[in-house]
């Protein structure tokens, strides 16, 4: 039996191995991925942000997408029980230190750190900067489909609340993360499977939809998603899909961030996972492999799969190694390890759950009328 815990720390290994590993290529055409490795599938030292700094970062370390996941994981680990935009917001102002984040986080982030701290409400945020369809959320959210376990709506709920610190309410990019975040709750529940877990991603495309759209009365989203999982569902193996993936999103290298936008991360995720029938390690294998924002899709494709399918079938060298790489950096905002932050929301799960039961305890014990 596959256990909360052994599905927590899939999602978290995952999510964290895939980044890492991911990032050594990250903005690589395919080809170039093949004609230098054939097929990676190791950690591998890498620079990233060169612009600022010369920093090397030892094989196994993780980027900036896990830094913002880690800040939400600190969240919920403080408070024991579903976050919001001021409770993210308040770990932000605790322990980011402006002076470390030009090593391990973009430029946004320092900016929306400096706006918190002047006092701009955090719900207001995400209204400030001008990247609102990236992927910055859905692929650094895992964190609310945990501690919504088993509950798909109050993760998309809660994605409309946390998320505002970095995309404004009308944005694709909280829709996206919103049915991300949702099929990671399913994908926690016991009995999940691949086919439920991607009936609650395809269920969740609609969620915060308008009848009413500017593409003739479709809504634009259900579609992708609908595209996504056919394409997944004709393949066994997510590699054979790849260029088809690639023709579909290839531009954007002149657009800035425009790897990196939340229906093409998002939507190759779900194929992904869909024609790895789950299996984290296939799954973040060929999102590392696919090229284009590697980094993002292998957290996202690792994340789910993890999931619902638990860590054992990644490699232990690769979580020791990026466990290692996590408690030597010198720029993280955090250096709890895999298993650590595992136990951290581990435990708020289950007291998430402690406190619902006594709640629904205290309601069946009401004397008879009392509903009346």
């Amino acid at each position: 039996m596959i256990t909360l815990r052994d599905k927590i720390r899939g999602c978290i290994a995952g999510s964290w191995v895939g980044s890492a590993m991911g990032a050594a290529v990250e903005g690589w055409l395919p080809q170039r991925i093949v004609e230098t490795y054939g097929f990676l599938e190791e950690l591998r030292s890498y620079k990233h942000y060169t612009l600022y700094t010369d920093w090397q970062r030892p094989p196994g370390t993780t980027e900036d997408g896990i830094e913002r996941q880690k800040l939400m994981n600190m969240a919920v680990i403080r408070k024991q029980d579903r976050i919001t935009a001021d409770d993210l917001v308040r770990v932000w102002v605790d322990v980011l230190d402006p002076a470390k984040m030009v090593y391990k986080q973009e430029p946004f982030d320092k900016s929306l750190l400096e706006m918190a701290v002047a006092g701009v409400p955090p719900r207001e945020l995400g209204r400030l900067w001008p990247f609102n369809n990236v992927v910055s959320m859905a692929r650094a959210s895992h964190t609310l489909g945990i501690i919504n376990a088993g509950d798909p709506a109050a993760a998309a709920a809660d994605v409309y609340d946390v998320g505002l610190v970095y995309s404004a309410e009308t944005t694709f990019a909280l829709r996206w993360a919103a049915l991300y975040d949702a099929a990671l709750a399913e994908a926690l529940r016991p009995g999940a499977t691949v086919d439920s877990v991607l009936a609650t991603a395809s269920e969740f495309a609609a969620y915060r939809s308008q009848k009413s759209t500017p593409y003739g009365g479709y809504d634009r989203i259900q579609e992708e998603v609908d595209r996504a999982l056919e394409i997944g569902s004709r393949h066994d193996d997510p590699m054979a899909m790849r260029d088809t993936f690639y023709e579909l999103y290839a531009g954007g290298e002149f657009v800035v961030y425009g790897l990196a936008q939340a229906n093409e991360i998002v939507a190759k995720g779900l194929a992904i996972f869909a024609a790895s029938q789950g299996n984290v390690r296939t799954a973040m294998l060929a999102a590392v492999n696919y090229g284009r924002d590697t980094d993002c899709l292998a957290a996202v494709a690792g994340g789910l799969a993890g999931a619902l399918s638990g860590a054992s079938a990644l490699d232990a060298a690769w979580i020791e190694q990026v466990n290692a790489a996590t408690r030597a950096d010198p720029y993280t905002n955090s250096t709890l390890d895999i298993n650590e932050t595992t136990e951290g929301l581990h435990q708020a799960v289950q007291e998430r759950i402690r406190r619902q039961r006594a709640a629904l305890a205290s309601m069946e014990a009401a004397p008879e009328g009392y509903f009346d």
